[in-house]
């Protein structure tokens, strides 16, 4: 049985990796932001029902018109995040109607994951798991290195994974991690995976895309256009 899904785009970070200016989610891929590539992504998921955009504090009005400029083809809502991550998502979460089951939250910095990767997260989550990272395995050679720059060991690649978004929860598990890291303020963790993995809940893997790669450095851009211009000539006129 497939549960109410919605999906969450906490969009209300600088990206200063990619230099000054327009914050990381707003700036161009192929004539359009990167979140509206992101939204439009999940949107033609068939799982996802509802696609919530966290905006920049203050910046509600500006995301909401940005996004109503773009057909996205699902119900669309924009509500303002919070100065981290966590406080953005966490928003998104508590604006969610009562009936969604499974959220998928989901990088805008990675606008180029395929709408196929929130269909495959959302499913197993609806076969019982109760959170799913998309991952690929790794290509290189990894160290654990201390402060000073000395290799302390080579670690084994074969067991490590490069952990993507679209991740997937179900609601409540999701919804208790957040309140455990608001208690607790020490969050430490980059991603919701981590802060479900705290509260001590199984976290699963389906495989992750080489398209779902995150836009954070001014070479990953580059990439990126190439993909889109790939695609776009793959749909033909």
């Amino acid at each position: 049985m497939r549960g109410p899904v919605a999906a969450v785009v906490p969009a209300a970070g600088r990206g200063e990796r990619l230099g000054p200016g327009t914050p990381k989610a707003l700036r161009q891929l192929g004539g359009l932001p990167l979140l509206v590539h992101a939204v439009r992504s999940l949107a033609e998921a068939r799982a996802v029902d509802l696609v919530v955009v966290a905006a920049p504090p203050g910046g509600v009005g500006e995301v909401r018109a940005l996004l109503a400029g773009y057909e996205s083809g699902a119900d669309v809502r924009v509500v303002e995040g919070g100065d981290t991550r966590q406080q953005s998502v966490r928003r998104a979460l508590e604006s969610l109607p009562d009936h969604v089951e499974v959220v998928l939250v989901h990088d805008a910095a990675r606008p180029l994951a395929p709408a196929e990767l929130a269909d495959a997260v959302a499913a197993a989550v609806n076969a019982g798991a109760e959170a799913v990272v998309p991952a690929v395995p790794v290509a290189d050679t990894v160290k654990r290195v201390d402060d000073d720059g000395v290799v302390e060991a080579t670690l084994d690649r074969s067991c490590l994974r490069a952990v993507q978004t679209p991740q997937g929860f179900r609601r409540d598990v999701l919804a208790a991690a957040h309140a455990a890291e608001e208690v607790s303020g020490t969050s430490g963790v980059t991603d919701d995976a981590g802060l479900v993995e705290r509260m001590g809940a199984t976290v699963r893997t389906v495989p992750g895309s080489e398209e779902a790669f995150k836009v954070t450095r001014p070479l990953d851009l580059v990439l990126a256009e190439a993909v889109l211009t790939r695609r776009r000539a793959s749909r033909g006129p």
